[in-house]
């Protein structure tokens, strides 16, 4: 599909349509939450910016290229004076005292934020189901699952709701709803997008990443979102990504796949089916492809989850009603601290919560946690070897297609292990993309380290291959 923000931003131009009328239709096809995709419109917010937007067109002052250009957020992104809800009990009254970096970047370049987008609650989830504003429903079949925890932001782009969206993504966030929706979506490497402002999940992993339709656009997003900010010390400075550096292929001579990955008696005989006819396509274009050796995936999936329920237990430590959430009173202190914590978190953030406990409490934490800290690191290690052998790593997104709404809730073990093929990459902090081609739900492209560019180059090029 061609860049919707470019295409818009002409016809902003040239006056064939006027920003408050955008917005006025983007709202309106937001309105009825057919895929409960929306926990709140910004409506006031959104037509005040396009109005300027129309003001500046008609004294024939310059616009910029995302210059009254609608989009969403995850509603886990802090923005002033909005609900920011994290699709939970705890904060569903709760409104933000500033905005997140990311997203004043995108406000600052004229882009408008015009909804708030259901997500798992506080982003614990591959399915979009764990939220108290229903179900998301995925933009194909609304039967089925929309992925998660981005799922609202997916499902939003894909019906073209809004132009692109802003989700997170700590194992998967982004890139598995992507492809159960059929949409781009990235997550830059670890520290090229600043962090402030999201609601912490697991701060090791977390990333901020556009959702949208096109490649341009994810590449438009990401540099106007990318760079240092003082408020997060994990940012480094990133250069800019032209469209003309990411015409071209001509330099990938080698990409590789994790063969345990194909070989696993998990993945669904469709989706090996047509990982195996893309890798023979890119083969027929000349470049080598190799098999590669990585960690199984029930190791990754274990990995995983055992960081990011202790750092999820340690985050959210800070919620007990005190300074901010909905505060439920009992006998005592102590006692409304439990009383507050067990009625508003969700029984998967609490499962998260005590797993997290469990293994950073005394006896515990050298013989799991440490031991996860160590894999980690050797998975990163694994990960810099494989690259100086290729330039790419290609995998499905997911080894099985969207299941239908309701089943995920009944095996919460069946959820993690969606996400055996997304998780590896964000413990090695790499650049991953999801494209809308090649499976039922998608591939994905990863690269080493501050790497961004290549994956767009080599998403440009499977777009004329698959």
């Amino acid at each position: 599909m061609e860049s919707q923000i470019r295409k818009i931003h002409q016809q902003l131009v040239d006056q064939k349509i006027t920003c408050t009328t955008l917005i006025q239709e983007k709202l309106a096809a937001l309105k009825p939450n057919s895929h409960n995709t929306v926990n709140s419109l910004l409506e006031d917010f959104a037509l005040e910016k396009a109005k300027k937007v129309d003001e500046k067109i008609k004294n024939r002052q310059e616009i910029g290229l995302l210059e009254g250009i609608p989009f969403g957020v995850k509603d886990v992104y802090m923005l002033q004076g909005t609900f920011t809800t994290a699709s939970s009990d705890f904060l569903k009254n709760y409104k933000a005292a500033y905005t997140a970096t990311a997203i004043q970047k995108l406000i600052d370049a004229g882009a408008i934020p015009i909804v708030k987008e259901n997500c798992d609650s506080f982003g614990h989830g591959s399915s979009s189901e764990n939220t108290i504003f229903g179900a998301v429903k995925n933009a194909i079949n609304p039967a089925l699952v929309a992925g998660g925890s981005s799922g609202g932001s997916a499902v939003n782009v894909a019906k073209q709701f809004t132009v692109f969206s802003i989700g997170g993504d700590t194992g998967g966030s982004v890139r598995q709803p992507s492809g159960y929706n059929k949409v781009y979506g990235l997550k830059p490497t670890y520290g090229r997008v600043s962090r402030f402002g999201l609601l912490a999940y697991a701060s090791s992993t977390d990333c901020v990443g556009p959702i949208a339709t096109s490649i341009e656009d994810i590449r438009i997003v990401l540099n106007t979102i990318s760079g240092i900010d003082v408020k997060d010390q994990t940012t480094y400075k990133s250069d800019i990504i032209s469209d003309e550096n990411i015409s071209t292929a001509s330099e990938i001579k080698a990409i590789g796949y994790f063969k345990n990955f194909i070989e696993n008696n998990a993945i669904d005989s469709e989706i090996k089916a047509d990982f195996l006819a893309a890798i023979e396509k890119i083969k027929s274009k000349g470049i080598e492809v190799k098999e590669l050796d990585f960690f199984d995936s029930e190791t990754l999936v274990s990995t995983y989850y055992t960081l990011v329920m202790a750092e999820t237990a340690s985050n959210l430590s800070r919620l007990d009603g005190t300074n901010y959430g909905n505060r439920m009173e009992g006998k005592n202190l102590k006692d409304t601290y439990s009383i507050t914590r067990s009625e508003n978190f969700s029984e998967e953030t609490k499962r998260r919560i005590v797993g997290g406990n469990q293994v950073l409490s005394q006896g515990f934490s050298d013989e799991i946690y440490l031991k996860a800290i160590n894999l980690k690191n050797e998975i990163s290690e694994n990960f810099e070897r494989d690259f100086q052998e290729v330039a790419i790593i290609l995998s499905p997104v997911t080894p099985k297609c969207p299941p239908k709404i309701g089943d995920s809730l009944k095996d919460p073990l069946a959820m993690y292990l969606s996400d055996a093929y997304t998780v590896g990459f964000s413990l090695g902090q790499l650049p991953t993309l999801t494209i809308p081609q090649g499976t039922s739900t998608g591939l994905q492209i990863s690269a080493a380290k501050t790497n961004d560019e290549i994956l767009l180059k080599f998403a440009n090029f499977l777009k004329e291959v698959l």
